[in-house]
């Protein structure tokens, strides 16, 4: 039965991927899509371009970053024994955050016409590594306290505030701030898996990868922790070492995707339970390639209807995480012994 759900999941993302390349505001047939990947010609020679140069990487991108918050949502629902814990509890998004808007709010005093020129010499590079700096600060913040504090809850409650702080210094800088720089953030803050080239990819593919060889290396941890830290200690686990692998590759993951995507919400807090409703198990062995295949889907079919294909209209991206996301989140709320979802 399970094999029939993994490979219903995987035609999920084959379909859900073929349908990002061959719609959007042009619309390319699929026996072209697959023609033109093949190496042909195309019957239009702009189809050529449209495919390789913008469908291509967003596509291979919503794969990846729907794939990488899944994984982390997973390990931090697990490490936390919270069913509403996300991969940004920890604040590694409020860091990405603080670290883009230093770049884009921080010269206030400059002309509305310097600050689009600085913008576009610096590019969507500097952007990420604004965001990787950020989010890598609190990564090291957290992982400090990681090795020094014996007790979960005060090191979620730790992250919590790194997020908080970090959160009030980008409202303090959106404050005093010109109207096109707050524009400029909040379409960061909106969410986009179109903000990726060619030249991204190698920087990007990297960190997610190391993300998730480390997401695999800690399935048998993580299945040791479902039964709280106390019995994990019974069977040799060092649980402070598995603590600090397990947030290194949960922020790893989530720290990538924010900076070059920009915060995308609902799917690493909902993915996993759907997950578990669908295999109906707890075992990470069985869910984490799951809800690998099944983010990736929901994330690519998410930015499809984005898109609105047929029309030059495109909806941010994280209003239609939140059309999925919402009814998801409160099913887990509502739903008797929610507080046991992830044990």
């Amino acid at each position: 039965m399970r094999f029939w759900l993994y490979l219903l999941l995987l035609m999920l993302v084959l379909l859900a991927f073929s349908a990002s390349l061959a719609f959007g505001s042009v619309s390319i047939p699929l026996p072209q899509v697959v023609h033109i990947l093949l190496g042909g010609a195309p019957t239009r020679a702009s189809w050529a371009d449209i495919l390789f140069q913008f469908r291509l990487p967003k596509a291979l991108t919503a794969l990846l970053v729907g794939a990488a918050l899944s994984a982390a949502g997973l390990q931090m629902q697990t490490l936390f024994r919270n069913p509403l814990a996300d991969p940004f509890i920890l604040g590694v998004s409020s860091g990405a955050s603080l670290g883009v808007a230093l770049v884009l709010l921080g010269g206030g005093i400059h002309s509305n016409l310097s600050f689009i020129a600085s913008l576009s010499i610096l590019g969507s590079f500097t952007l990420a590594a604004a965001a990787s700096l950020g989010a890598g600060l609190v990564l090291v913040a957290v992982l400090f306290l990681a090795r020094r504090v014996q007790n979960t809850l005060i090191l979620l409650v730790s992250g919590l505030m790194f997020g908080y702080l970090a959160n009030a210094v980008v409202s303090l800088l959106i404050y005093f701030s010109q109207p096109e720089r707050v524009q400029a953030m909040s379409l960061w803050a909106a969410g986009s898996f179109g903000g990726l080239t060619w030249t991204h990819m190698p920087v990007f593919v990297s960190m997610l990868l190391m993300g998730f060889l480390l997401a695999v290396a800690m399935i048998k941890p993580l299945n040791a922790l479902l039964l709280g830290e106390e019995y994990a200690r019974s069977l040799g686990l060092n649980v402070r070492r598995a603590r600090i692998w397990i947030i290194l590759s949960a922020s790893l993951l989530a720290g990538a995707s924010t900076a070059f995507c920009g915060p995308i919400w609902f799917i690493g807090v909902a993915v996993p339970h759907l997950a578990r409703s669908l295999f109906r198990t707890a075992d990470h062995r069985l869910l984490m390639p799951a809800v690998m295949l099944l983010g990736a889907g929901l994330a690519l079919l998410a930015d499809l209807l984005a898109q609105m294909p047929g029309s030059q209209r495109v909806l941010p991206l994280n209003v239609v995480m939140s059309l999925f996301g919402v009814p998801i989140v409160l099913w887990i709320i509502l739903r008797p012994r929610a507080a046991g979802a992830v044990s």
